[in-house]
């Protein structure tokens, strides 16, 4: 399958402060999210000066992009968008339409299968070449990416980095983003949280870890509502009743640091931490490591050279769909009746 751009789809974030709120509203448009939960929610991106650092890292990622694709000897020019802020995904788009782009690989910032973390993102390609028009270019999302031999690589090297600041018994924390349960049946299986638990094995033991424990993080909407538990915030209250000295949290969830990482781990449970007389430590998320840039183009490579997908040796099966698991292109909605494990 032969390519001749990629595009880097992402979350988006604001980058002023009069950004924030109209941001918010995309985030949560038809959600029927209060205004006082929006006012909340902005005074973490305000606390920052209203700015989110997930653009400033995904154009680094985007230089990282088109260096290894030099470096492999690829001329593919890379395209940036995203679904809730500016450059929003309908632009990248035209703009490839206008410069004769016929096919475009996508590479997503979320690792996972699921809704949110997948089958939204089709979603908004879907959206983004209706808008386009009939000329809109063919775009092929890769597959899913939490068992890539580099995504275990670079948290591992995150959690032994974050090890040498901390006392030697400290506990392994992973977090991702919870979602709500009945969201994580939708595609089978609790199809995100396997696969979640599978890369987490994965890195754990790459980090020479036997023992570990796994819970979630930045949880939203109605308390009636069951999310997936337990939350990061109640398990360390937990692990500080047990008389837990020190943890190391690795945000597994996150290939880049969301406001949920720089808020709500290292600004709320650092401080929950630090009340809590314990030593805490945060392992890096991948960000701009040039190592993302080469799963992204192995990604590239797999549908464009034919070849098998690039995974960890880990536990069998691999909880994923068909077409994650094979190399082929995404196209949900997928999971259903075809997985694997």
């Amino acid at each position: 399958m032969n390519f001749e751009a990629v595009l880097l789809l992402s979350f988006g974030g604001p980058e002023g402060p009069e950004q924030v709120r109209p941001f918010l509203e995309n985030v949560t448009r038809g959600r029927n999210v209060p205004p006082e939960r929006l006012d909340l929610v902005a005074e973490h991106y305000l606390h920052f000066g209203g700015v989110s650092p997930i653009n400033r890292i995904n154009r680094a990622l985007i230089i990282q992009l088109r260096a290894e694709l030099a470096d492999r000897g690829l001329d593919l020019p890379v395209y940036f968008g995203n679904r809730n802020w500016e450059p929003y995904a309908e632009e990248a788009v035209a703009a490839m339409r206008d410069n004769g782009i016929r096919r475009a690989a996508v590479f997503t910032t979320s690792a996972w299968s699921g809704y949110s973390s997948c089958t939204q993102y089709v979603e908004d390609i879907a959206r983004a070449r209706r808008a386009t028009g009939p000329d809109a270019p063919e775009l092929v999302k890769l597959r899913p990416y939490f068992d890539h031999p580099l995504f275990v690589e670079m948290f591992a090297e995150a959690i032994a980095a974050a090890a040498g600041t901390v006392p030697g018994d400290a506990r392994l924390v992973f977090t991702a983003h919870s979602v709500p349960v009945a969201a994580d049946r939708r595609f089978g299986p609790k199809l995100y949280s396997r696969q979640v638990a599978y890369a987490t094995r994965l890195v754990a033991a790459a980090a020479g870890y036997a023992d570990y424990d796994l819970v979630w993080q930045s949880r939203s909407g109605p308390p009636q509502v069951p999310w997936l538990e337990p939350d990061v915030a109640d398990h360390l209250r937990t692990l500080a009743a047990s008389g837990t000295k020190a943890v190391i949290v690795c945000p597994i969830g996150f290939v880049s640091d969301h406001i949920e990482v720089v808020w709500d781990l290292d600004h709320e449970l650092r401080s929950q931490a630090q009340a809590a007389g314990i030593a805490f430590a945060r392992a890096a998320t991948p960000n701009a490591d040039r190592r993302f840039a080469q799963l992204a183009v192995d990604l590239v490579d797999e549908l464009r050279l034919g070849r098998a997908p690039d995974r960890a040796s880990g536990p069998d099966p691999v909880p994923g769909c068909l077409a994650s698991i094979n190399g082929a292109p995404c196209r949900p909605p997928h999971c259903v009746a075809q997985e694997n494990g």
